[in-house]
């Protein structure tokens, strides 16, 4: 399907939307867009006994499909983005890893360019400027405090590409580079951090609005010396990244997140490496070698978790079966919430006419039957809905 004279019909499903979820809904796609009516002669596509949700957005992504974000060609990175749209991921943003400050520069300009060719949208900084004592799957020896002037080069590099940073804010420097990053638009995401509960609220008070990957690289919570994490769930002006692979978290601690923020301010993300939708081996995260075995990452030297083989639908799947989560709770925290926190919540994000046609078509079992990115099937729903 292709062209605005084109227009189909999916019937059947029920069809989640943000006033709640439809039974024997529909959405109508015309060209790349959802539709509030049906053209003459539309195809119709049934999907009787399936879901429809929106695609997802994945806001903490280096890589998948055996190809890496943090390094290699823009094939390459091309590789990674098709592997997690086949799981459902129809808009990314990709993440880079700590590295030398002008080849970081470098980085942002390939990503840059695929973020304008509209094939990412945008880029997240993971590093350099984080706490080595919760360094995880970074080389301490390109670590450094924030400083606002590398931020700003950055900035700059990234040619308005640039999503989102996560910092140690408790270093010097970091409530300054935050303050700049709230002044350019750009997401300050607290992570990798060993910072208090108090230097956590300063670092909110200074514009932070994003917890990254919340409870892993930062102290546990304790109940005289709270922390991050006590700061990050209680107040209203943060999202949670949490990471649903099973590995990151356990499930009561996902729970707590859920239940203490709110549906409304959890980002389910995957943290994802090269070896997401590709197979356990030996891979590299930017210059440190990872072994996957089992489906689980871990630096080959310290053994540290490095990133996730998570794919979103895999962590849709586990929230509504295994934790038990209403599907639209899953749903604002897959797509709606990570699309508002990138600025991209009025073309993406929910199933409302006007916005793009990204979708997911889900079985009864959440399993993934069908990815519509802007109108163009990625993964056919089968038979009944080959275009």
């Amino acid at each position: 399907m292709s062209g605005s004279a084109h227009s189909t019909v999916l019937s059947g499903a029920r069809v989640v939307l943000p006033t709640g979820t439809v039974a024997g809904g529909r959405v109508i796609v015309d060209g790349d867009r959802i539709a509030g009516s049906a053209r003459e002669g539309a195809q119709i596509v049934d999907l009787t006994g399936h879901w429809i949700v929106p695609g997802f957005v994945d806001i903490h992504n280096h890589g998948g499909g055996g190809a890496s974000f943090t390094s290699g060609t823009a094939e390459d990175v091309l590789q990674g983005v098709r592997t997690h749209r086949a799981h459902g991921t129809t808009t990314l943003v990709a993440s880079t890893v700590t590295g030398d400050l002008d080849e970081l520069a470098r980085r942002a300009g390939l990503l840059a360019e695929l973020t304008q060719a509209g094939e990412i949208a945008g880029i997240h900084f993971e590093g350099p400027f984080i706490n080595p004592c919760r360094k995880g799957a970074h080389k301490e020896d390109l670590l450094r405090d924030p400083d606002p002037a590398e931020v700003r080069k950055l900035i700059d590099a990234a040619h308005g590409a640039a999503r989102m940073f996560t910092l140690a804010t408790e270093l010097p420097g970091g409530l300054d580079s935050v303050r700049l990053l709230a002044e350019h638009g750009v997401i300050a995401a607290i992570g990798h951090t060993d910072a208090s509960y108090e230097q956590t609220r300063a670092a909110i008070d200074a514009g932070a609005t994003v917890a990254t990957h919340l409870f892993n690289a930062m102290p546990a919570l304790a109940h005289r010396e709270p922390g991050p994490i006590a700061a990050l769930l209680e107040d209203e002006r943060i999202t949670v990244e949490l990471i649903n692979d099973g590995t990151h978290l356990h499930p009561a601690a996902l729970e707590l997140a859920f239940h203490h923020a709110g549906a409304h301010r959890v980002a389910l993300i995957t943290d994802a490496m090269d070896a997401a939708g590709f197979g356990d081996g030996t891979y590299h995260l930017g210059p440190l070698e990872v072994e996957v075995k089992g489906g689980v990452a871990r630096l080959v030297e310290g053994g540290s978790i490095a990133g996730s083989t998570l794919t979103l639908d895999t962590a849709f799947k586990r929230s509504v079966t295994l934790d038990k989560l209403p599907v639209e709770s899953v749903v604002q925290a897959i797509s709606a919430n990570p699309a508002k926190l990138i600025g991209l919540y009025d073309e993406i994000g929910s199933l409302e006419p006007g916005k793009y046609a990204d979708l997911v078509v889900l079985d009864a079992a959440f399993d993934v039957r069908g990815v519509m990115r802007r109108g163009e099937w990625v993964v056919s729903p089968g038979p009944r809905g080959r275009p």
